[in-house]
């Protein structure tokens, strides 16, 4: 996972996912930087965003992603995101 923020400048952080939990009324999604710091951030999700998210998801071209047999495969990097 590739990750971003306008607070870092260019910095590009690489990271994995290591958890989603509820917590009340939100899901909170953990992920574990490992380049070029190794943080823990933690995303709480309302109701709306998670809407937002599934919405997403069932876009055609997300969906085609999803259902690719090219998991095995290392993406090439997205550029500038």
């Amino acid at each position: 996972m590739l990750m971003r923020s306008t607070g870092l400048g260019k910095t590009e952080l690489s990271g994995r996912i290591s958890g989603l939990v509820r917590h009340q009324d939100y899901l909170v999604l953990q992920v574990e930087t490992v380049q070029p710091v190794k943080w823990k951030i933690r995303v709480a999700i309302a109701r709306p965003d998670i809407w937002q998210v599934i919405k997403g998801i069932l876009k055609w071209d997300n969906m085609k992603l999803i259902l690719s047999t090219k998991w095995k495969a290392e993406p090439a990097h997205p550029g500038e995101f």
